[in-house]
C-alpha cells in the first residue's frame, strides 16, 4: 500500500433511464472498451425482459438480486511466521456490491448461447431466487470462512 494519502472516491453517475446509483455502477462495470452506450442498451433490455418474465418492478429485482449475490465474510491471506493462513474477514459493503456485481457479469458472459441481454436477464433472475452462478460463488466462498474460522483470531 501507499505511504501517501489515499484516492478520493469519485461520484458515480446514476443510470439515466431509472436515476439509480447501483444500475449506474452495474452499468460502468458491465462496458467493455468503453462502449458505454452498448452497455446500457444491454442493461435496459435485460431489465425489461426481468420486468416481462417476473411480472414485478425490474429495479427491486435487480437490487435483490444484487443482494442475494453480496457475501458476508471472505477469506484474505495473511502471512505469520513463515505460514501463510487464510483467515475469514467481514467484506465492507462497497466490496461486497463490487464482488456481487462482478459475479453476476461474469456468470452471465460465462452462459451458453443467445444474445448477452437474455444471458444477463438470466442470471438476475437466478441470483433473485437465490439459484444461478453468482449464489453458488457467494457460497463457496461462505465456506471457505467457515472452513478456516479456526484463524480468525490473525484477524488485523
Amino acid at each position: 500500500m501507499g505511504r501517501r494519502r489515499e484516492a478520493e472516491k469519485r461520484p458515480v453517475t446514476p443510470d439515466a433511464k431509472y436515476n439509480d446509483v447501483l444500475a449506474g455502477k452495474f452499468i460502468n462495470n458491465l462496458l467493455k472498451k468503453g462502449k458505454k452506450s452498448l452497455a446500457e442498451k444491454l442493461f435496459y433490455s435485460a431489465l425489461d425482459e426481468v420486468g416481462n418474465k417476473s411480472q414485478e418492478d425490474p429495479l427491486k429485482v435487480f437490487r435483490k438480486a444484487i443482494e442475494n449475490a453480496s457475501p458476508l465474510v471472505e477469506v484474505r491471506s495473511r502471512r505469520v511466521g513463515g505460514a501463510t493462513y487464510q483467515v475469514p474477514v467481514e467484506v465492507k459493503t462497497d466490496r461486497r456490491l463490487a464482488l456481487s456485481m462482478r459475479w453476476v457479469i461474469g456468470q452471465a458472459r460465462s452462459r451458453a448461447g443467445r444474445s448477452m441481454a437474455d444471458k444477463l436477464c438470466g442470471e438476475i433472475l437466478d441470483a433473485y431466487n437465490n439459484t444461478g452462478g453468482a449464489i453458488k460463488k457467494k457460497e463457496e466462498v461462505h465456506r471457505m470462512a467457515e472452513a478456516n474460522k479456526a484463524f480468525a483470531h490473525y484477524r488485523w
